[in-house]
């Protein structure tokens, strides 16, 4: 299969290399990591003159109506670069509310969005559901022609620097029923809501977010009773294909950081790249980094699809279960080979490696999505068809 980028594909990959040389290299994103907001302003106002945050954005609502494979050399440059703006948040976001029925709500927040003017988050994850996207304790109550909403979200990414956030609260059922959840735009600086910022390990910061009583009106509401269920899962499949397409760029970036230093690393007067044995690490690191590259775009091109939900999870799932053991192993091996020196902080690498290792767990661990791609196997064939791999398709 080919994998090369098409002409406006390479266009775009020259821009974005442009652009992380003028704004990001590795000192600059220390300097943005360290400071008291951890992202800058500027960096976003560059991201939406370059085009890349209205890039997967509908052509009615501002945006250029690409495809998540058309925002794959961006994810690259952001996994190499270590980009911590919250790029993927708010896309998740913007997905979310494309997908809502009001014509109003898509208009003015898309729109907002590929201008530059809006961040977004989606606040879904809850103490002890673990990745169950299905389990859900925070409740809304109708009321005097507005919604209430009560509850925690856990390790809520990019929270700190939104400013409208996708929640998802339930109106009836069970913690686990899959009725009853629906999805509200809220704004950050609601009255009741509060939360607690942190940086996470790879320096992107995320937020424990409550809702105590928190009043949004009846508009707010983004699935308008679609099914929130299916779009939380379209929402995380998606943000899931592009932390994979983001892990290429941050496995290739420690691959090649690896083998330029085993040529310039001396023992017993040689280079240490000349033992056969690093050779053979090296060249599995170099599998491994061809293998996530296959497989990223295998997920970004399932959830382009949108023709079967089933398909897709199975699809996303095991390239994120494949790109997880390629995070671990390369990130791994090339802490090991650098030496001490590689978990240093003053190196680039020892942050790819902390980056690698969160994307490892973000949305979904190895076990977490072998299970998944068990249980969508299992769908599949109790249906009596056929998965797209072992048709050919």
């Amino acid at each position: 299969m080919d994998f090369s980028y098409s002409e406006e594909q390479r266009q775009l990959a020259d821009s974005i290399g442009r652009f992380v040389e003028r704004y990001y290299d590795f000192e600059a994103r220390r300097r943005i990591v360290e400071s008291p907001s951890g992202w800058s302003r500027e960096v976003w106002r560059a991201l939406g003159e370059l085009g890349v945050l209205a890039l997967p954005l509908p052509v009615d609502h501002g945006g250029f109506g690409g495809r998540v494979v058309d925002v794959m050399p961006f994810m690259d440059a952001v996994g190499e670069a270590l980009i911590v703006e919250p790029y993927v948040a708010t896309l998740v976001g913007a997905r979310l509310v494309g997908r809502s029925p009001s014509e109003s709500m898509r208009e003015d927040l898309l729109r907002a969005v590929s201008q530059g003017r809006l961040r977004m988050a989606f606040a879904h994850a809850e103490r002890g559901a673990r990745y169950d996207a299905g389990r859900v304790e925070a409740r809304a109550r109708h009321t005097e022609g507005c919604f209430v909403i009560d509850g925690e979200k856990s390790v809520v990414d990019g929270a700190p620097c939104a400013d409208r956030m996708i929640v998802s609260a339930r109106l009836h059922g069970g913690v686990n029923d899959p009725d009853g959840v629906a999805l509200f735009v809220v704004d950050a600086a609601a009255p009741g809501v509060s939360m607690i910022g942190y940086r996470a390990l790879d320096g992107r910061r995320s937020a424990d977010v409550r809702f105590d009583g928190v009043r949004v009106a009846e508009a707010a509401r983004v699935d308008a009773g679609a099914d929130a269920l299916g779009m939380i899962d379209d929402a995380l499949d998606y943000a899931t294909a592009l932390v994979c397409a983001e892990a290429v760029g941050a496995l290739r970036y420690a691959k090649d950081a690896t083998l330029e230093y085993t040529k310039t690393r001396r023992q017993f007067g040689v280079p240490i790249a000349s033992f056969q044995a690093l050779q053979h690490r090296l060249v599995d690191m170099f599998i491994d980094c061809e293998q996530a590259t296959s497989v990223a775009l295998l997920a970004c091109a399932a959830v382009d699809a949108e023709d079967d939900a089933l398909q897709r999870k199975r699809t996303v799932s095991a390239a994120k279960l494949r790109i997880s053991e390629a995070c671990r192993r390369v990130s791994q091996e090339a802490v090991q080979l650098h030496g001490g020196m590689g978990m240093s902080d003053e190196m680039k690498l020892s942050h790819t490696f902390r980056r690698l290792t969160l994307i490892a767990q973000q949305f979904g661990d190895e076990d977490h999505h072998l299970e998944r791609f068990a249980a969508c196997d299992d769908a599949l064939l109790a249906g009596g068809r056929t998965n797209a791999w072992e048709s050919g398709s």
